[in-house]
């Protein structure tokens, strides 16, 4: 009998279900509550299961639409974004009410640097020209770094999330490619084109080559990875040479710096060429740039070739900083970057003001046909330069640190690892953020979705690498579920 009134009363809202949506289509030309049980559904997993909220949004990332100019003057990603935002309160709330996370991680040293991060941003936000951009940022970036790494580390100690946390945004992404290159063959592979035929779903061709950039490095090497079938095996190489095709495509050049960096990695670690020489390399050539910059600018001024449907041109134009508009254009932001820094060396303008006060600071003689005083015009097109002006020296220091001891952590826990599969992720990741934080010397995408969850998503892989899974013999064998925690404890 009970059984029977359960039936009654599910059937009962049923029909009140549909009866309502055909009022409120009918009579007030209103369709949205038809998502009523999509949003049920995932509230439900927000209660239930955390780590499909995480893979959900890993798949939702590259599909989802920037929304700009509305009447509240706000911009935000949808619907990634409130997804992240409910993520880092139900994670602060369950913080706040079990006092338990896995010290492991929590005391992990890239987890240490992220704090310190926060805590600079903070005490900067005191001094910000303008706080309450800063008090914004912060919070933006906060449900960015949360759910993307806090979270996503304990997700990813079961292995399988780890490879759908990958593969969930690469397949979104394959979609997003098949659009961008019908779209680009509409305007007939143009290069004017090139720069927004990704749009509306990322912001212009570098953001979307530097995504490109990430998952074609982690899908070379899952055609390494042991133990796959070989439809598996023959779907990844499918997939390699659609993200291929998709970033040559892009023209994203600072995207194709970014993947020969990586490479360039790629074989030192192969000769095992130990880090601290890779390390002397990189400072030895900045040096010797430092040492000759104006012989070097000489030279580059020489170059004259624009940006080209050619590829080998457009591959001379990299290197073009005299009639180059984009080129240019990032040298005019470094320049008021740099003169912002030397106003407020030490606490900077504030955290996520850049774009709000650089203007005065730009020179009419560097300013170029896509210069703009109104602060809609980006950033400082630089994961360095920007916190150097935004947050002072230390800033700048910090975002080093951390690069510094992402790459340090990844290489040596692939050096270390006793299994195959540890040894192609932890490089996979630490190869990833490479390309990145290359691709940063020219750009800055950790304030948008489409980045922020790959990057911080892949250092998660690296913690947990290094933490749970390195160590093991069989990183397959039962002894992996032993870092899962108890049933009554999840």
């Amino acid at each position: 009998m009970t059984d029977r009134i359960k039936i009654a009363w599910l059937y009962l809202a049923a029909a009140l279900f549909v009866a309502l949506n055909l009022y409120l289509v009918v009579q007030k030309d209103f369709y949205l509550a038809f998502s009523l049980p999509i949003v049920l559904g995932i509230l439900m997993l927000y209660i239930f299961s955390l780590d499909k909220v995480i893979l959900l949004i890993s798949f939702l990332t590259p599909l989802s639409v920037n929304i700009e100019d509305m009447d509240v003057g706000l911009a935000i990603s949808l619907p990634v974004e409130p997804m992240l935002a409910g993520v880092l309160v139900l994670f602060i709330a369950k913080f706040l009410y079990e006092r338990n996370y896995d010290s492991k991680i929590a005391l992990h040293p890239i987890a240490l640097v992220i704090y310190l991060m926060f805590g600079w941003m903070i005490i900067t936000t005191f001094t910000s020209e303008i706080p309450l951009v800063s008090v914004k940022y912060i919070v933006s970036r906060l449900w960015f770094v949360v759910p993307s790494f806090f979270v996503a580390a304990m997700v990813f100690r079961r292995l399988n999330n780890l490879h759908w946390f990958i593969w969930l945004y690469t397949f979104s992404l394959i979609v997003i490619i098949f659009y961008t290159v019908i779209n680009h063959a509409s305007y007939g592979f143009s290069d004017d084109s090139a720069h927004w035929v990704m749009s509306p779903f990322y912001n212009d061709h570098t953001a979307y080559g530097a995504a490109l950039a990430i998952y074609l490095i982690f899908s070379v090497a899952y055609a390494f990875y042991p133990g796959i079938k070989p439809w598996q095996r023959t779907l990844v190489f499918i997939v390699i040479g659609l993200l291929t095709v998709g970033t040559i495509l892009s023209l994203s050049r600072a995207a194709w710096i970014s993947i020969a960096a990586a490479l360039g990695v790629f074989i030192a670690v192969l000769l095992h060429i130990k880090f601290r020489w890779i390390l002397a390399a990189f400072a030895t050539i900045l040096i010797l740039f430092f040492s000759f910059q104006h012989q070097i600018i000489d030279a580059l001024e020489k170059n004259k070739q624009d940006s080209s449907n050619n590829l080998a041109e457009h591959v001379r134009s990299i290197t073009n900083i005299s009639s180059d508009a984009s080129n240019l254009e990032r040298i005019n932001r470094w320049q008021a970057a740099i003169r912002m820094f030397n106003e407020r060396p030490f606490f900077g303008w504030g955290p996520g003001t850049y774009q709000f006060v650089y203007a005065p600071f730009q020179r009419s003689k560097e300013k170029t046909i896509i210069s703009t005083n109104a602060g809609d015009g980006g950033n400082a097109h630089s994961e360095y330069i920007g916190p150097l002006s935004e947050m002072g020296v230390i800033g700048m220091l910090l975002v080093f640190l951390l690069v510094g001891t992402m790459i340090y952590t990844g290489l040596r826990t692939h050096k270390r690892a006793r299994n195959k599969e540890a040894r192609i992720l932890s490089l996979a990741a630490t190869l990833a953020l490479i390309s990145y934080f290359v691709h940063g010397l020219l750009n800055n995408f950790l304030d948008t979705d489409k980045l922020s969850l790959p990057v911080w998503g892949s250092m998660a892989i690296i913690v947990v690498m290094d933490l749970y899974f390195a160590d093991l013999e069989d990183i397959h064998s039962q002894e992996s579920d032993k870092i899962l925690p108890k049933e009554k404890d999840r």
